[in-house]
């Protein structure tokens, strides 16, 4: 089942993290966090002069948003729906890129630096939800275009 959470310009400019807040937090209080994986979308309503070519993840305000909802919940991935280019969408508000004639092209060290601590983040969420997460992560690391093998996780216990 998708869940989508709704972005208004209020709440982006205000910093207001209650539309995230309102879904996120009863999964995390009746401790149903973890059966929501990939189930989340966002759906940004920021309304912009005709002329702004910017794509929402070049808008320092969005941005903002996301690096705060990020500090809250830097677990976030885990709920976000990667078939839905989610995770792709949420990466960009996060990590510099830029656009050219063949999509999207993030930043190699910023990118690498990310998934480095999502992967540490998640792997420690994960294990105190009782998910088994390397097969998990390693997608993940997929999704944004890294390999990441089988030593990697040896070294780090998972």
């Amino acid at each position: 089942m998708t869940t989508t959470i709704q972005l208004d310009a209020n709440a982006l400019y205000s910093l207001d993290l209650s539309p995230a807040e309102a879904v996120i937090e009863p999964w995390i209080q009746d401790g149903s966090i973890a059966n929501h994986e990939q189930e989340l979308r966002f759906a940004i309503d920021l309304p912009r002069e005709p002329e702004d070519p910017r794509e929402l993840s070049e808008i320092p305000e969005v941005r903002l948003w996301f690096v705060r909802l990020d500090a809250k919940y830097p677990w976030l991935p885990f709920l976000l729906d990667w078939e839905a280019q989610e995770l792709g969408r949420y990466t960009a508000m996060l990590v510099p890129h830029q656009f050219n004639a063949s999509g999207i092209e993030f930043n190699p060290e910023a990118l690498e630096i990310f998934l480095m601590h999502k992967i540490f983040v998640l792997s420690a969420w994960m294990q105190q939800q009782g998910i088994a997460s390397r097969m998990k992560l390693k997608f993940m690391a997929q999704m944004l275009s890294y390999e990441l093998d089988d030593e990697f996780f040896n070294f780090i216990g998972i």
